[in-house]
């Protein structure tokens, strides 16, 4: 029997198995070598997680790292001391697809331009945060987001940003650049430019021949005074436009500046020099941002082509008591909040639109509410009527009772001196702090079981003011604010859902074993700036309260001796089995 025959039978008697012999295979690991593959080369200090990236941020780098391996496509470089990058170093990198440069120190002649036209398959390039003063003056056709944000860049070249096919973003923010540093060319040929932020920069003009396909354009904080006419006319595809904090004038806009934009949804012009509402403002828009202007009345007939209106910002302007002529919104029938905040209005509005759900007028002089004031709005879930000159007197006891729906009521800031009658069952939150009142009295609060959130704080109330069962129907009252006022001892009778109390700025000098005995759901007490000692909480005071974990008593003659109850395994869900 030949020998290999031999050898293959003893082995099977034996119940060993042949090893069979090796294929020619280049992968295959030599005997005597190691199967796990080679370490791949990854510069020192940074991190490499990837085949195809390396993370070197943070590091306080002054040097570009070397051993970076050709096939990297994502270099990080960020947070670091770079002043320059070596052009043989960079350029050698063709398949760079994401350079991350954020936060360096790098001059425009520290960043090569000849490296890039090595670059050809970068496809974000991020430089904010560095020290340029010009844009680089070449960048690849494969680009597609650019950073270069909070530099000192004063100009743009046409192949800057030109001829690049592929590119969706630029952030040219919080530059320095003029209307005279931006070509008219620069975005010639990049027909996808869907982002470009401009903001704080130093344009006094909008830009004309921007990409007629952005979807976003970000201007505020330059010192623009004019929209050249026919400057957006192109811009179909423009669904948010920034031009708040700008020098913008009723001479500035004409009827023809917004109007060709048919898909613009945002529009902020808040904080400029407008004395009226630009006409001409297109079907679509959402969001009307007119806040900190000089507006001194609103006509509709300016508003007729915003039917689509969702949110109205008019804070802040100069709306006196025929600043907003009753039915003059009521074109807008889809109108869901008004701001009206610091003006100089002297009632609600009149013929306010139907589907009105949030009203906010604060700092105005609304001095009464009249029976129908606001019987047009029946579906408003907000208003907001704090700092006014409210008086219980002018209030009428039925001012609120076509208000089937209102969840937040706002009369904080006014001169009340009773609470209002006729509040909606409906509501969450009632704010009257800062008021004159008197008293508080079970009647005006029945039926509020729905009421989670109550302050009267300011109020100068005592204890004796609060009346017998006030608290009764509250049986959902989670936050009660009694803050600042004249509380010598805590009120009793306190609503059992109650979860946060603020006692903070009163007279409280002692706290016994009862107080607290109807709130065991109380998880936060607020006690600072009374008239408590070392021992005046009784020691029993917080047994019951097996959730309480925040009992704030600063500022009180002397340091106050708290003993919070055990805590326990698991704390049960207010209104759970």
């Amino acid at each position: 029997m030949p020998g290999s025959r031999l050898l293959l039978l003893l082995l099977l008697l034996s119940g060993l198995r042949p090893i069979p012999a090796m294929e020619e295979d280049p992968t295959f690991p030599h005997l005597g070598e190691s199967s796990q593959p080679p370490p791949r080369a990854c510069p020192s200090r940074c991190s490499c997680p990837r085949a195809d990236t390396v993370d070197c941020a943070g590091l306080d780098l002054r040097v570009f790292p070397d051993n970076i391996t050709r096939a990297t496509q994502h270099l990080s470089l960020q947070n670091n001391q770079l002043q320059e990058l070596p052009y043989n170093e960079l350029s050698r990198l063709r398949g760079l697809r994401t350079l991350n440069l954020h936060h360096n120190v790098l001059s425009s002649e520290g960043l090569p331009d000849e490296a890039f036209e090595s670059l050809t398959e970068l496809e974000h390039f991020y430089v904010a945060n560095n020290k340029l003063s010009v844009a680089p003056q070449f960048l690849p056709r494969s680009i597609r987001v650019v950073d270069l944000a909070a530099n000192q860049v004063m100009e743009i070249f046409p192949l800057t940003f030109g001829e690049k096919p592929a590119l969706r973003s630029v952030y040219l923010h919080n530059n320095q650049l003029a209307n005279t540093g931006l070509p008219l060319d620069a975005f010639r040929g990049s027909e996808a430019v869907a982002t470009l932020s401009l903001s704080s920069n130093r344009l006094r003009y909008l830009p004309p021949s921007l990409p007629p396909s952005l979807e976003r354009l970000h201007l505020q904080n330059n010192f623009i005074s004019k929209v050249p006419r026919g400057a957006l006319g192109r811009h179909r595809h423009l669904r948010e436009l920034y031009l708040q904090h700008n020098k913008l004038t009723d001479s500035g806009v004409d009827n023809s500046t917004f109007s060709k934009l048919h898909s613009l949804e945002y529009l902020d012009l808040s904080h400029n020099q407008l004395g009226s509402v630009p006409a001409g403002l297109p079907g679509n828009l959402a969001v009307l941002h007119l806040g900190r202007n000089r507006i001194r009345q609103v006509e509709g007939a300016r508003l007729r082509g915003a039917r689509g209106l969702r949110y109205l910002l008019l804070q802040h302007n100069e709306l006196g008591p025929s600043g907003l002529p009753a039915g003059a919104l009521r074109p807008l029938r889809g109108l869901h909040t008004l701001h009206l905040y610091g003006n100089g209005l002297d009632r609600v509005p009149q013929a306010l639109p139907r589907r009105l759900r949030a009203l906010v007028l604060p700092h105005n002089r609304v001095a009464a509410l009249g029976a129908r004031d606001l019987a047009a709005t029946p579906r408003l879930l907000e208003l907001n009527l704090a700092y006014n000159l409210l008086t219980s007197a002018r209030v009428h006891r039925r001012a609120f009772r076509r208000l089937r729906a209102l969840r937040s009521l706002d009369l904080a800031g006014n001169q009340l001196t009773q609470l209002p009658s006729g509040l909606p069952v409906t509501l969450h939150s009632l704010r009257l702090q800062r008021n004159r009142l008197r008293a508080l009295e079970p009647e005006p609060l029945a039926g509020l079981v729905q009421l989670r959130e109550f302050s009267v704080a300011h109020n100068g109330l005592r204890v004796g003011d609060i009346g017998p069962g006030t608290w009764h129907e509250l049986q959902a009252l989670q936050v009660l604010d009694l803050s600042h006022n004249q509380l010598s001892f805590v009120p009793p009778d306190l609503p059992e859902t109650l979860e946060e109390l603020h006692l903070q700025g009163n007279r409280i000098g002692h706290i016994g074993s009862e107080a607290f005995l109807s709130t065991p759901r109380l998880r936060a007490l607020f006690l600072r700036a009374n008239r408590l000692h070392l021992t005046s909480i009784s020691a029993e005071a917080f047994l019951g309260l097996p959730h309480l974990r925040v009992v704030d008593t600063a500022g009180n003659p002397e340091q106050v001796l708290v003993r919070l109850p055990p805590k326990t395994t698991r704390a049960p869900r207010a209104g759970g089995s």
